[in-house]
């Protein structure tokens, strides 16, 4: 019985660590340069995913929810999925409009004031810093609250630049 001394805090600490994966942070791998400069292909990134409050999904068996829930503000650079599911994995954009902005594109390009409303009260117009990027706004449409993962904090290290020995 001296292992279960050990084999409870082992897996308490697991259960904690799996809770704080899946509430708190996450990380992502960023695949592509749509958000070239900044972030680059092989970078390490690691997501608030309480930055606009706690996520409940509820898969059917609950309706989707925030608790604590705080607006997305334009600059944010966050991570979301795609709306309609067509894309697999998460997605890195910066916010360009939040609800209550009116916009239009022209060229690609969004500019605010303009003639769409974003207005709905929880639809954002997310962009890739690269225009050439295929996965936002400009592609998908307005981006639903629902399917904002969280805000980008930082970068933790970039792949490409490991080397091992």
């Amino acid at each position: 019985m001296k292992w279960l001394r050990y084999a409870i805090p082992l897996a308490l600490a697991f259960m904690l660590m799996l809770a704080v994966r899946t509430l708190v942070v996450s990380i992502h791998h960023v695949s592509g340069d749509g958000l070239a400069p900044l972030y680059k292909s092989g970078d390490c990134l690691l997501i608030n995913r309480c930055s606009y409050g706690l996520r409940i999904e509820g898969n059917g068996l609950l309706p989707y929810s925030r608790l604590m829930r705080q607006p997305v503000k334009k600059g944010d650079i966050v991570a979301f999925s795609a709306p309609d599911g067509s894309i697999e994995g998460l997605m890195i954009a910066r916010c360009k409009a939040v609800p209550g902005d009116t916009i239009r594109t022209q060229n690609g390009s969004m500019m605010v004031p303009g003639l769409i409303n974003c207005a709905t009260s929880d639809h954002y117009w997310l962009e890739a810093i690269n225009q050439k990027n295929p996965v936002d706004s400009r592609h998908l449409g307005f981006i639903p609250e629902r399917h904002i993962i969280g805000r980008v904090v930082t970068v933790l290290y970039n792949r490409k630049n490991i080397r091992l020995q």
